[in-house]
C-alpha cells in the first residue's frame, strides 16, 4: 500500500502502452478515519484484480496508484496534482467530504475525472462539473431519511454534540431544518468550548430525548458516550452517529456494549443480490471481518470506471461524457449517473440508505431500523 511520494516524474511510454492507471485516494493513516479507508481501498482492489482477471482494459492491465489523504485536503490536493502529472484516466475513491470536496474542485480545474465513493456534502464542487460524479447519497438526502426515523421514533427534542467542519455544520442544518416543521428543535453543543459533562447538562436541563454525535471518533465520541451511559439523568436517551462510525469494528473495541444501540446511516440495500452476495464474501476474506457498505463503495467505484474505460475509451475527455450513458450493475443495485437539482455533480440518486444500529443483545449483530422503502425492523 503506497502513500504519497517526494519525487515526481512523467509515465514512460512502456507504462502508458502496458497499464490503464485509476489514481486511488482514500485516508489511510491518521488523523484520517483509518478503518474506512482500508476497507475503501479494498473493495477498489478486489475490482480491479477481477477486471484484470478478465482481460483488463482492452488487453492492457488495471492498475491503482494508491495515495494516502490522511483527512487533509492540502495533501488531497497535491495528491490530485500528481496523479494528474502522472497521467491517470480517471481519479477515484476519497470518504471524508471535506477532503473529497477539495479533491474534486482540483480535479474539476485540471480537467481529470474524478467517481468519487464515499462523500456525501451535497456541495462536492463549487460550481456544476462535468469532470465528476457520485456514488454516494447526498448529504441532503440520506440525512433526511434520519430524520424522519427520528420523528418516527417519537424524537423531536434534539441536541447534537458538534465539531467545527463545513460537513458537520451542513448536517446539523439538515436536521434542523426537517425537524422544524414537525415541531422539533435542535439545540447544539459546540465541544471546542464543551466537555462531555457539558453535553450531559444540556441534555438533562432540555429534556432531550436524543443526542447526535458530529464529532470524530475516538474522540471526543468515546468520551461522551461513556458519559452519557453513565449519567442516571439520562437513562433512556437515545444516541445516534448518522456519519457511521459504529459501522466500523474499532468503534466497538473502543466502547464495548456502550457502542451498541447507537443509530448510523449506511449505503447497503436490504438484501445483497447475487454480485454482491459474492463481493461481500470475498471482501470478508480479503479484510478477515464483515465488510462496511464502505468497502462495497470501493468495489462499485472501480467496476464503474473500468466498464466506462472499456466501453468509451481511456481520454479524460472521453471518460467525462460518458457519465450520462453509463448503467452498470453495483453490489447494490443498478447504477445510473443523472442532473439532481442543486447538486452540481453527476450522481447516483440514490444509493439505498439504511438506518441501522448494532444489536445491544448482540452487538455483533446490526439492526436495521428504517430503509429507504421500508421502516419495520430487521436483524440482520
Amino acid at each position: 500500500m503506497s502513500g504519497m511520494v517526494t519525487e515526481i516524474r512523467p509515465p514512460r511510454r512502456d507504462e502508458l502502452t502496458t497499464c490503464v492507471r485509476i489514481g486511488a485516494l482514500a485516508p489511510l493513516t491518521r488523523p484520517g478515519w483509518q478503518e474506512a479507508g482500508r476497507h475503501l481501498l479494498a473493495g477498489m482492489e478486489l475490482a480491479a484484480g477481477e477486471v484484470n482477471d478478465a482481460g483488463g482494459i482492452e488487453g492492457r492491465p488495471l492498475e491503482l496508484v494508491v495515495r494516502d489523504t490522511a483527512a487533509d485536503p492540502h495533501r488531497a490536493e497535491a495528491a490530485v496534482e500528481e496523479l494528474a502529472r502522472l497521467g491517470v484516466a480517471a481519479l477515484a475513491g476519497e470518504y471524508h467530504s471535506v477532503v473529497a470536496r477539495t479533491a474534486a474542485i482540483r480535479a474539476d480545474a485540471l480537467g481529470v475525472p474524478f467517481l468519487c465513493s464515499s462523500a456525501v456534502l451535497d456541495g462536492l464542487t463549487e460550481r456544476p462539473s462535468p469532470w465528476v460524479a457520485r456514488l454516494a447519497p447526498a448529504q441532503s438526502h440520506g440525512w433526511r431519511v434520519y430524520a424522519d426515523f427520528l420523528l418516527a421514533a417519537g424524537h423531536r427534542r434534539v441536541v447534537v454534540a458538534a465539531q467545527p467542519s463545513v460537513y458537520w455544520a451542513s448536517g446539523a442544518r439538515i436536521l434542523r431544518d426537517h425537524l422544524a416543521p414537525h415541531g422539533g428543535t435542535v439545540v447544539e453543543v459546540d465541544m471546542r468550548e464543551s466537555t462531555p459533562a457539558t453535553v450531559c447538562d444540556t441534555l438533562a436541563d432540555r429534556h432531550a430525548t436524543a443526542l447526535l454525535l458530529l464529532v470524530g471518533h475516538p474522540e471526543p465520541a468515546v468520551s461522551i458516550v461513556r458519559s452519557v451511559r453513565r449519567d442516571r439523568r439520562l437513562a433512556g436517551i437515545l444516541i445516534g452517529a448518522p456519519a457511521g462510525q459504529p459501522e466500523f469494528a474499532q468503534w466497538m473495541a473502543s466502547l464495548g456494549e456502550d457502542g451498541a444501540g447507537i443509530p448510523f446511516l449506511r449505503y447497503l440495500p436490504e438484501r445483497l443480490g447475487p454480485l454482491g452476495a459474492r463481493v461481500g464474501a470475498a471482501l470478508r476474506e480479503r479484510l478477515d471481518q464483515a465488510p462496511s457498505f464502505v468497502a462495497f463503495e470501493g468495489y462499485d467505484t472501480v467496476t464503474v470506471l473500468a466498464e466506462v474505460l472499456r466501453s468509451h475509451g481511456t481520454g479524460p475527455a472521453r471518460v467525462t461524457e460518458s457519465w450520462a450513458s453509463v448503467s452498470v450493475d453495483g453490489t447494490r443495485g443498478r447504477i445510473r449517473f443523472s442532473r439532481v437539482p442543486d447538486i452540481g455533480v453527476w450522481q447516483w440518486a440514490w444509493a439505498p440508505v439504511q438506518v441501522v444500529d448494532r444489536d445491544p443483545a448482540h452487538p455483533g449483530r446490526f439492526r436495521v431500523l428504517r430503509t429507504t422503502d421500508a421502516s419495520a425492523p430487521r436483524d440482520v
